[in-house]
Order: structure tokens, then C-alpha cells, then sequence
């Protein structure tokens, strides 16, 4: 789900009209943050073409998934506080650069181990994308209307990527092999080589502090452990989960301690303090983490259980995505009347309705799982619409930036628990219930075990009644982890309304001019 700031600008003062350069600068910078928005969502569709050609664990296929956000979460901040100091043009061309080398190289990935590292390194080079593109906007329109369009079209990209990604990715998977996506990066990325140097601006700190080399290494210790716990504790290995658990959480202790010590921090720890600003990161935690895992499992029910391609699976789930970058504009007029406080509560209740409806009624229905994302990208856009405009609004001016990095972070890290923890809850589930009928050969079962996938490559191995009798048994057992998963996700849902409603204050959510 894309973070939308629809109004008030952190910075407020007026100054010098941007002419057609800056326009153009616009859509330029633009299209790092469309790519980045369709890679959260495009290999979802691949999964499963992904998972029966590298047959990967349940493990290692949510780390493809994965491994890609977390280590982008991981460096956003740092590789803002680089492109302070050498320049934020220079590292978006640094960024572009290897993003598009990685990419082109994860064609050739032959094991999903290579896969998994490949993803990673595509996060580095994506970090160093993102922070970049939102401090040239503030250096490319001083002036406030422009600004308000500027931010407002490039927050929007994000909800165009989502609506993209679903459909890119089941056109080039119904037409050619799984690895096509991986090179939707290139062109994408050879505009910006071309056009960046020509029509952006450099920019940077003109007084920065020093590079907190101590804290980028404790904030990856911190992260990297914490998410390879979560995803543990829903495998065969709780206890490995709670030992890197308390390793994380020991490092983060370490990270927020040195945070506060030193005159210049990476991350400013005192924007916590305020109630608007942390009670919205909440709101937009808990949106994308119930966005991103509704993606994970009605991909895979729509494909492997349905029986519909993976461009018919992605024409699905279009609605959904269209309306939730509708529903971030139509929110605007009840934000300026209505307090956040009441307007975020009252649109997670849609999404709320959308993931109980999986949950009470199941995901057989093809027809119900569509109208459930259709309510969920309703209330999520509009929500996520809303607190995002806070983010940057509850900050000081001169904290701006580091608002914008942090919420950039909790994107990209709620794309990580979205697969992490409701993933792992559903690969927990799906082992547990799934029967393995009589007559399954050992090596096959253990395989239809692991993944859903698995069992459906099983299944057409064996054929015959047996064949059938697996593939009936793991479509009811994943359908069971899906109801489960819907229900917990609404609760993250409804946690994140009772905090909103206690956080978000008392003043309207967006203030008119």
C-alpha cells in the first residue's frame, strides 16, 4: 500500500516558481519510486512459477520475497544521510546504476539461494533510490502549491506501482519465463541515466554532521536478526527464532542508546515523541503489513488453487488496487472536516470488513476474495492517505527529511512483517493441517509439506485418485491458514484503530489553507 501526503508540506515557506524543468525533474523522479513500489508486489505473482522450477523451502521462498525489503528498510536512512553529504543526485545515480547490474544478473540466478542473495543486493542499490528522490522534489519546488502537487503525484506513484505490479507481473509470467521480471528494471532505469543528469539538480547538506559509521552497523545487526526471528518462530526452528530475537533486540538497545548520545544522530529518536507522528507510522505499519500479506496468500489461491493464470490472477486483484488509489484522493474532503482521529478509525473499519469476510466466509469464492480487496484497498488508501499527510505534517520543518526517511523505512519494513509474520503464520498453519494421503511416496510428501506449491507439483507427479486426493487436501489446508491469517491481520487492523483514535489528536487531519 503506497504512503500519501495529500496536503501540508513540512515546509511551509512560499519562494520561486518551478518552470517546465522542474516538471519534468518531476516525472523523472518518479520512476524510482514506481519501480520500487511494483518490485513489492511483482514477485508474488512469480512465486509460483519461481516455486516449481528452484523449489525452494517455505523458508527460503518468503526470504526471495523478503530479503529484498528488508535489506532496502535497513539502509533507507543511512543511504539518506550519504546523499546529505556526497550529493543526493550522485547517490540516485549510484542507486540506478547497480540496481539495473543486480537485475539483469537475477535473470541468471540458479538456485534460490543465488535468487535470495541477488534480492539483497538489489535492496542496496534500492535504498539509495529512495530517500534521494523526495529531498530533490523539496529542492526542485520552493514553492508551496507546487510542492503540495509535486509530493502528492510522487506519493502517488507508489499506489500506481501497486496497481501496476499485478498486472505487469501476470502478463510477463503468462508470456514469457519467471525471470522476465526482473528485467522491468532496465528500462526504467536507463530513462533516469538518461534524463537525471540533464533535468535534476544537484543537491545536499551543506552543513552535515559526521557519518555515523557505529550506528549503520548496529541498525543492520538490530534489523536483519529481528526478521530472520519473526520468520523462525513460524518454521521448525522457535528456538533459533528467540535467540536471534534477543540478539536483534540487544543491538536495537545498543542503537537507540548511541542514538541519543551522540550531537548528530542518523536517526532522529525525539520525532517518537510526538503522539501524531509515532500514532501514524503505527496506522501505516499495520497498512501495508495486512496489504502486502493479503497479496502473499490470494496470489497463490488464485493461481495454484483456482486454476486461473497469472494474468487473470492479476486482472483480479485490479479493482482492489485501483480503488485504493482512488479512495486516497476521495478521503481529502471528509480530512479537512473531520478530525484524523475519527477518520482513520472509521476507514480501517472497511478494511477490517474486507479481511473478516475471508475470514467468516473463506477464500473458495474467487468473486468474494476480489470484493475483499476491493474493501481492503478502500479502507487502506484512505487511511494510509491520511496519516501519511501527518508524517510529515507533525514534524518540525528542519526534521522534515528525516520524517520523510523514517517513513520510507516503515514501508518497506511493513512490507517485510507482511510477509514475515503473516506468511509465517500460514506456512505454520498449511504444515500442520495438511493430510497426506495414503499411497504419497515419502519423498513427495515431504515436498507437499513444505509449500503449497510443492504439493501441487506432487500431486501432478503421482496423478490418479491419490494425485487428486493431495491436491483437494492442500487447497483445504492453505484455505484454513488464509482464514486464520485474515483474522490476525485484522486485528494488527484494529489495534492500529484504537491506537490512531488515542494518538492522532483533535485538530483536523488535513488543515485547510
Amino acid at each position: 500500500m503506497p504512503t500519501m501526503s495529500l496536503s501540508t508540506d513540512a515546509i511551509a515557506t512560499d519562494g520561486p516558481r518551478a518552470d517546465w524543468r522542474g516538471w519534468a525533474a518531476l516525472v523523472v523522479l518518479m520512476l524510482p519510486v514506481l519501480l520500487v513500489s511494483i518490485d513489492n508486489t511483482i514477485l508474488n505473482f512469480a512465486l509460483p512459477a519461481i516455486a516449481r522450477e528452484l523449489e525452494p523451502s517455505s523458508a527460503e521462498q518468503l526470504w526471495i520475497i523478503d530479503a529484498y525489503s528488508l535489506v532496502l528498510a535497513g539502509l533507507l536512512v543511512t543511504a539518506g544521510s550519504l546523499g546529505d553529504r556526497i550529493g543526493r543526485r550522485r547517490i540516485l545515480l549510484i542507486g540506478a546504476v547497480g540496481f539495473t547490474l543486480v537485475s539483469v544478473g537475477a535473470v541468471f540466478a540458479p538456485t534460490s539461494g543465488t535468487l535470495i542473495a541477488a534480492r539483497a543486493a538489489m535492496g542496496v542499490f534500492g535504498a539509495a533510490l529512495m530517500p534521494s528522490t523526495m529531498s530533490l522534489l523539496r529542492s526542485t519546488f520552493r514553492n508551496r502549491d507546487q510542492r503540495r502537487i509535486a509530493i502528492a503525484a510522487w506519493s502517488g506513484s507508489f499506489a500506481a506501482g501497486g496497481a501496476l505490479g499485478p498486472i505487469v507481473g501476470g502478463l510477463l509470467i503468462e508470456y514469457f519465463p519467471w525471470r522476465s521480471v526482473f528485467l522491468i528494471a532496465v528500462p526504467v532505469l536507463v530513462l533516469m541515466l538518461a534524463f537525471v543528469p540533464l533535468l535534476v539538480r544537484e543537491s545536499r547538506d551543506p552543513n552535515p554532521g559526521p557519518v555515523d559509521g557505529w550506528g549503520i552497523v548496529l541498525s543492520m545487526l538490530a534489523l536483519a536478526p529481528l526478521a530472520f526471528g519473526i520468520k523462525e518462530l513460524a518454521s521448525e526452528s522457535p528456538v533459533a527464532g528467540v535467540l536471534s530475537l534477543v540478539v536483534g533486540l540487544g543491538f536495537g538497545w545498543g542503537f537507540v542508546r548511541r542514538q541519543r548520545r551522540i550531537p548528530h544522530p542518523m536517526l532522529d529518536l525525539s520525532l517518537f515523541q510526538r503522539p501524531k507522528f509515532t500514532g501514524s507510522l503505527i496506522v501505516n505499519l499495520a497498512c501495508i503489513m495486512a496489504y502486502i500479506g493479503f497479496l502473499y496468500f490470494a496470489s497463490q489461491h488464485l493461481q495454484m488453487i483456482a486454476g486461473l493464470s497469472a494474468l487473470d490472477a492479476g486482472l483480479a486483484l485490479l479493482p482492489g488496487a485501483v480503488v485504493a488509489i482512488a479512495a486516497g484522493f476521495a478521503v481529502v474532503p471528509f480530512a479537512r472536516r473531520y478530525r484524523a482521529s475519527i477518520v482513520v478509525p472509521v476507514t480501517l473499519v472497511v478494511g477490517v470488513a474486507g479481511l473478516v469476510l475471508v475470514g467468516v466466509a473463506g477464500a473458495h469464492d474467487t468473486w468474494m476474495l476480489i470484493l475483499a480487496f476491493v474493501l481492503l484497498g478502500v479502507g487502506l488508501g484512505a487511511a494510509q492517505a491520511v496519516s501519511g499527510e501527518l508524517i510529515i505534517s507533525s514534524a518540525p520543518a528542519e526534521r522534515a527529511g528525516a520524517a520523510s526517511a523514517i517513513s520510507e523505512t516503515a514501508y518497506e519494513f511493513g512490507a517485510v512483517l507482511g510477509t514475515s509474520i503473516l506468511g509465517g503464520i500460514l506456512t505454520a498453519w498449511y504444515r500442520i493441517a495438511l493430510e497426506i494421503p495414503a499411497g504419497v511416496p515419502g519423498r513427495l510428501g515431504a515436498h507437499a509439506r513444505e509449500t503449497l506449491a510443492g504439493a501441487v507439483n506432487a500431486a501432478d507427479e503421482i496423478g490418479g485418485p491419490v494425485g487428486q486426493a493431495l491436491s483437494e487436501n492442500a487447497a483445504a489446508a492453505f484455505d484454513g491458514g488464509v482464514i486464520a491469517t485474515s483474522l490476525i491481520a485484522a486485528a494488527f487492523l484494529v489495534i492500529a484503530g484504537v491506537v490512531s483514535a488515542a494518538t492522532l489528536g483533535r485538530r483536523r487531519a488535513v488543515e485547510p489553507r
